[in-house]
């Protein structure tokens, strides 16, 4: 008999391209490219590690 594969999908690291898109365009709206792209991938790798956190917990 075939078990089952649990399904692990990690949908939290969406967080990451997402954050940075979005940093992207937030510099260019203030002029400011290089750190709206740093702060973007800091805002996704920090929601990355939280939808981790809340993961292994549920």
């Amino acid at each position: 008999m075939k078990k089952k594969k649990k399904r692990t999908d990690d949908y939290g690291a969406l967080f990451i391209p997402a954050g940075v898109l979005t940093g992207i365009g937030f510099g260019f709206l203030y002029d400011q490219l290089i750190a709206g792209l740093f702060i973007g991938l800091g805002f996704g790798f920090t929601l990355f590690a939280i939808s981790g956190i809340i993961e292994k917990h549920k």
